[in-house]
């Protein structure tokens, strides 16, 4: 995972995230590993900003045996007219960190900048960490979306989405290396795993599934099984994008439901899944409530499931993989939106809507086929959703693998992943 690589292309939160660090506020960029959270910050950072890695055991231990070092190296700066900006990566590896930077920025809001960069939420969660109400603005930072890393064949410019989340500005921007959709399946979204040599991939993500995983976990005392959490983690893996049952894993692994569940938490405190909830605003009553749970990239999914990447199991595993790449890609955009919600609809006779956007008071249902030649069956499902929310519902959409955008029906459209 080669650092020039990654700042040699452009991240879509890039021009929003360098002007809201410019703002008077303490920053906590919050994101999984290898997102390219260091990278983004570093290169936004002014060459004498004061910086400070935690993820560096020597630092780390020097700083939880001397409570005090922090401020004091902070203090030590000399004091000018504008602020020094302070960097801090691994933050949540020293929750007490957060405590200084409160009483360091209340006592002259105008001598630091800091920006706190955080890889997890447990460790703040657990001992109460104080994340600066008031005085913060929280960011997240996500693996490639579809912007940063464009299809082969770029669309055209009257293709319409969903969904859509384009560049900011109109000018030239240096993006990843195109994939097609086998290798987002098999691969994922990390930048590193991306820019990466094609050999080396499969490795990469096997190593972030097991050993950096195993390092976090560890070092917060977060698991006393580790042999039962692997267990939980292979299934939970396998079990991506489906709904949450407990007692079937719990029985699988040999863990109680309590510590199932608890797991599964500590996934999302690490940024390494999400729920999607089930919709519920619906007339029918055999809707089914329960989440479902989504690894937030799919090259981690793969080799945490114990598979290892490639097209075998794309092959094998098309059309969930498929299903859960949009739906991820959905999730991200409206993480960095902010402008709307996503679940899914399943009933009990086992009709369902893959994906539901719900937005500025509207709903857009979607269906994910892994299919070249969409029909109108496919649309069996959304045509149904539409008839029975008609204000609040004007068109579906099918993502599937069709060369061009295709009408299906009179309110559903059809039309290539490369489109959303």
């Amino acid at each position: 995972m080669s650092e020039q690589d990654l700042q040699m292309n452009d991240r879509w939160v890039s021009q929003s995230l360098s002007a809201k660090l410019a703002r008077p506020y303490v920053h906590i960029l919050f994101g999984a590993r290898q997102t390219g959270k260091s990278t983004l910050l570093k290169a936004m950072l002014p060459e004498d900003a004061l910086s400070i890695n935690f993820s560096d055991p020597g630092e780390r231990n020097q700083h939880l045996s001397q409570p005090g070092l922090f401020a004091r190296m902070c203090q030590a700066l000399p004091a000018r007219r504008q602020p020094r900006t302070v960097f801090v990566d691994e933050a949540q590896n020293v929750p007490s960190v957060f405590d200084a930077v409160q009483a360091l920025f209340d006592s002259d809001k105008n001598r630091w900048r800091f920006i706190l960069c955080g890889s997890s939420a447990r460790k703040l969660r657990k001992t109460g960490a104080n994340l600066l109400p008031g005085r913060s603005f929280i960011h997240h930072l996500y693996p490639l979306i579809l912007a940063e890393q464009p299809p082969p064949a770029r669309p055209p410019a009257y293709a319409a989405s969903p969904l859509a989340l384009p560049w900011k500005t109109q000018e030239a921007h240096r993006t990843f290396p195109s994939w097609d959709i086998e290798e987002r399946l098999a691969f994922g979204a990390l930048p590193g795993v991306v820019t990466a040599d094609p050999q080396d991939r499969a490795e990469l993500l096997r190593a972030y599934a097991i050993a950096f995983l195993e390092e976090e976990i560890r070092r917060e005392a977060l698991v006393k099984d580790w042999g039962a959490f692997l267990r939980f983690l292979q299934l939970a893996a396998r079990e991506s994008g489906q709904m949450l049952n407990y007692s079937v894993i719990a029985r699988e692994v040999g863990l109680s439901i309590p510590t199932v569940k608890s797991h599964y938490q500590l996934l999302e405190d690490m940024f390494i899944g999400f729920t999607i909830p089930a919709f519920s605003v619906s007339a029918r009553r055999n809707l089914l409530s329960t989440p479902r749970f989504c690894f937030f990239d799919l090259g981690i999914r793969n080799a945490a499931a114990g598979l290892t990447p490639g097209a075998d199991i794309v092959g094998a595993l098309a059309g969930p993989l498929f299903e859960q790449w949009v739906g991820i890609e959905l999730w991200k955009r409206l993480q960095y939106s902010q402008r709307g919600k996503l679940h899914f609809l399943r009933t009990e006779d086992g009709a369902e809507v893959d994906y539901i956007i719900e937005t500025g008071g509207k709903l857009i249902p979607i269906e994910v086929k892994w299919t070249e030649r969409p029909s109108p069956g496919d649309a069996r499902h959304l045509k149904t959703f539409i008839r029975e929310h008609p204000k609040q519902t004007a068109e579906g959409w099918l993502i599937c693998r069709c060369s061009h955008a295709v009408q299906i029906s009179d309110n559903i459209t059809a039309i290539p992943w490369s489109y959303l």
